[in-house]
């Protein structure tokens, strides 16, 4: 089978780790990188042996030999720059969230459907051995019916000048760019949205949220969290069942073992460690996924990434976070 060919969009430290996972992958390779800044390229191409450098994102969208394009560049420039890819054709890996609004991924998605070009967020927890066990434990009913899930995700941010996190017109803040795993994964557990939610939290001086926490009710079940930008927190994902429960430790998103407890005593411990980083399982998906000519997966398809945003847009006008750069369509 001929080499898959990647190339990757804006080589910051979320795409280095999704270079280093190609360590992992057999028949795949970053081929080709585009930077708007030369030499963070070259030191990025000459780190993970890419071929190509670019600094034109439309260049790299237009070279022949790219099978797929990873986008890693700041939440406010997911639309545009996924627009630009998929009107050249190729298949996308967005990182997530794939946008900052609903209505900007539905554009997203929208323009996929017309291209038929292959379109996925990048919300690589789902993917990893663990929460593959933990899916296989709820289907089977190990615990039971789930009664309530509790996770938290959250750090102490340093407010560097210009940080990304903290800059309101880049998008910053912790639900898009931590609270989503709180979020998707609930959803993961649930196979479906919920009800309704409350929600509260913290807007700091430049206007983005440094805290939230919130409940989500699923007419019975429910998923309380909490990411934050001010704290380290135990970053723990427990989900409590009728017979039993599961918990994953901390990182909950990366983790490499996770216990079954059950009501009557009986515990189990899956370990499964990460091939590379854990990037490698969502990589292996996507390419799977659009060899086959899909155009979405089934593992986070459009309606999951579309009911999550939803749920941030939500939440965010909620606390009174606005974006000044988008307008009421977007």
């Amino acid at each position: 089978m001929r080499t898959f060919n990647w190339g990757v969009i804006a080589p910051g430290r979320i795409a280095q780790r999704f270079a280093a996972c190609f360590s992992a992958i057999d028949g795949a390779r970053v081929l080709a990188v585009a930077s708007s800044n030369q030499e963070r390229g070259e030191a990025f191409a000459q780190r993970f042996g890419c071929e190509r450098v670019y600094g034109d994102y439309a260049e790299l969208a237009r070279d022949p030999d790219i099978d797929a394009i990873y986008i890693a560049n700041p939440h406010r420039f997911h639309l545009e720059t996924a627009l630009l890819c998929i009107e050249a054709g190729k298949p996308v890996l967005c990182e997530k969230p794939l946008t900052v609004s609903a209505a900007q991924a539905r554009a997203l998605m929208d323009a996929a459907s017309c291209r038929q070009v292959f379109l996925m967020e990048a919300l690589w927890t789902r993917f990893i051995p663990v929460w593959r066990q933990v899916k296989q434990w709820l289907d089977a009913g190990a615990i039971g019916d789930v009664v309530l899930m509790d996770s938290r995700f959250g750090y102490k941010a340093e407010r560097a000048p210009g940080d990304r996190l903290f800059e309101l017109n880049l998008a910053g803040g912790s639900l898009l760019d931590i609270g989503i795993y709180n979020l998707s994964m609930s959803q993961f557990v649930m196979g479906r949205d919920p009800d309704s939610f409350v929600c509260d939290g913290v807007v700091g001086e430049s206007g983005v949220d440094e805290r939230v926490s919130a409940i989500l009710n699923y007419g019975g079940p429910a998923s309380q969290f909490t990411c934050n930008l001010l704290s380290s927190t135990d970053n723990r994902f427990l989900i409590y069942g009728s017979k039993g429960r599961i918990e994953a430790p901390a990182d909950f998103w990366e983790a490499s073992t996770v216990t079954l407890t059950t009501d009557d005593g009986v515990s189990e411990t899956f370990e499964g460690p990460l091939l590379a980083n854990g990037f490698e399982y969502q990589v292996m998906h996507a390419m799977e996924r659009i060899r086959a000519g899909e155009l979405q997966s089934d593992v986070i398809p459009w309606r999951d990434t579309l009911a999550t945003q939803t749920l941030m847009d939500a939440m965010l006008e909620r606390l009174g976070v606005v974006y000044p750069f988008l307008s009421e369509r977007q």
